[in-house]
């Protein structure tokens, strides 16, 4: 049976890759990759539990900071998507010395940017939760948790740098497993950071624990990177750190758009947020338990969003048109389908779900009403996500970008304040997902239709 990396080497060199290899190549890729999402996930819930247990002030100190932390985290996200990319276009035309070259440069340009964000970051971290409207008795514990937090950007950032590298490069299995060690390795320290029978620092514990198990993690995924991988390894080379313009711009053409429809993304949020608060606490609680709880479907469209990224940016690099367009599809018809069942399952399982969130029968039984709404657009949240994965491996972001804010403040916001006041947060969930729904039919219509494939060079066939 012919192994991954060795379809991986088809796509640069010009080989043919049947539709059975191009769908075991998919899944090779794939499997890790919504297996890491999912052990995220669950780390959460764990570190929410953990941090729960210490109180609801423990859990609002969090709380207050997490858009912003958010934010923080989407600084960092963007710079890796956007040196990756390059990366995995240049893998893909199989100019392995320009790939390297670009890994090199990325390293300071990243290092000096999440100094500047940590930099950032500790100024306004005790006025933070003040202007937040934090209540006095949490602030403490909430500037403490945003410093920590911030304080361990530059290793956030070169644990998301070296994991997008090697995934562009066409290694996702060991960034996976990696992540799926520093979702074990937090909860283990968190534990002795948190509690008594350790060192019992309670919050900032938590924020501690984090930053420990992501060092552990950046510091192993950044030696593979430069000594292991092939694509990346940077032991014997000789060439400057020091960014280049070109290849500065790039990065900011393809992770700018990204970063700014996030921003903008993330205010709609707090908007529908402003919603759903005048509905009352209950339905403030299984609104924001929902939420969490609907993670662990959509999940596994990020990770098969991953894979597509890598095998779409590869073939993009490689000058293979009909072959990016075919992983394009593929990619995200896989996404859409294993998402339905996912859409499924949430159905039926949606009063066990919210029963591990919450006791409150009251908060349980709304929550899963609006579960079971918001099961029917698991299919076009699915399209939605991988396809912009496509079009970030291509270094198409701006025209997206744009698609997901139109569809997020046009559609979602809209109908969330028109909605709500007839129907209360059943109506907010409905406007949410015939949102999501409209939006992956327009990146379906686009995936068909755009004029993302023509700045393929057409080099191999």
């Amino acid at each position: 049976m012919m192994r991954k990396d060795e379809l991986l080497l088809r796509i640069r060199e010009g080989g043919k890759l049947s539709t059975a290899e191009q769908l075991k190549l998919t899944a090779a890729l794939s499997i890790p990759a919504i297996l890491a999402q999912v052990s995220s996930i669950l780390m959460f819930y764990i570190d929410d539990a953990m941090v729960g247990s210490l109180g609801a002030q423990a859990s609002a100190s969090i709380g207050i900071v997490a858009t912003t932390m958010w934010l923080f985290w989407s600084i960092i996200s963007c710079v890796a998507t956007g040196f990756s990319v390059q990366v995995a276009h240049l893998v893909g035309a199989n100019n392995l010395p320009g790939a390297r070259s670009v890994f090199r440069q990325s390293l300071l340009a990243a290092l000096v940017l999440s100094v500047v964000t940590m930099l950032v970051g500790v100024i306004i971290s005790f006025p933070l939760p003040h202007w937040l409207g934090g209540d006095p008795s949490i602030c403490a514990d909430a500037s403490s948790y945003f410093m920590i937090f911030v304080l361990g950007a530059p290793l956030a950032m070169m644990n998301m740098l070296a994991s997008s590298m090697l995934r562009c490069a066409g290694n996702i299995k060991v960034p996976s497993l990696a992540n799926i060690v520093m979702c074990v390795l937090d909860v283990v320290f968190n534990f002795f950071m948190i509690f008594p029978i350790g060192f019992g620092l309670g919050v900032p514990g938590a924020a501690i624990g984090t930053l420990m198990a992501e060092g552990v993690v950046a510091a192993f995924l950044l030696w593979y990177a430069a000594t292991r991988c092939p694509e990346l390894c940077l032991m014997g080379e000789h060439g400057s750190f020091v960014p280049e313009k070109p290849t500065l711009r790039k990065a900011g053409n393809i992770a700018g758009p990204i970063f700014l429809q996030r921003v903008l993304m993330n205010i709609a949020q707090i908007v529908t947020t402003i919603i759903v608060a005048p509905l009352g606490a209950v339905a403030i609680a299984a609104n924001a338990l929902g939420i969490t709880a609907e993670s662990l479907c959509y999940m596994p469209g990020y990770g098969i969003g991953e894979a597509a990224t890598t095998l779409v940016g590869q073939s993009f690099g490689a000058g293979r048109r009909k072959l990016t367009e075919r992983f394009a599809w593929m990619t995200t018809l896989l996404g859409m389908a294993v998402m339905t069942v996912m859409g499924a399952v949430m159905y039926v399982a949606a009063p066990l779900m919210m029963a591990s969130l919450t006791p409150d029968e009251a908060v349980r039984l709304l929550g899963t009403e609006c579960l079971r709404i918001e099961a029917w657009a698991e299919p076009g949240f699915a399209a939605s996500i991988v396809a912009m994965s496509c079009f970030v491996g291509a270094g198409d972001t701006k025209k997206p970008a744009l698609m997901n804010l139109i569809s997020m403040w046009a559609v979602r916001v809209t109908l969330a304040a028109l909605l709500a006041p007839h129907y209360g947060l059943h109506g907010v969930w409905l406007g949410m997902a015939i949102e999501l729904t409209f939006r992956g039919v327009i990146f379906l219509v686009r995936l068909k239709f755009g004029h993302w494939l023509l700045k393929i060079p057409e080099r191999k066939k």
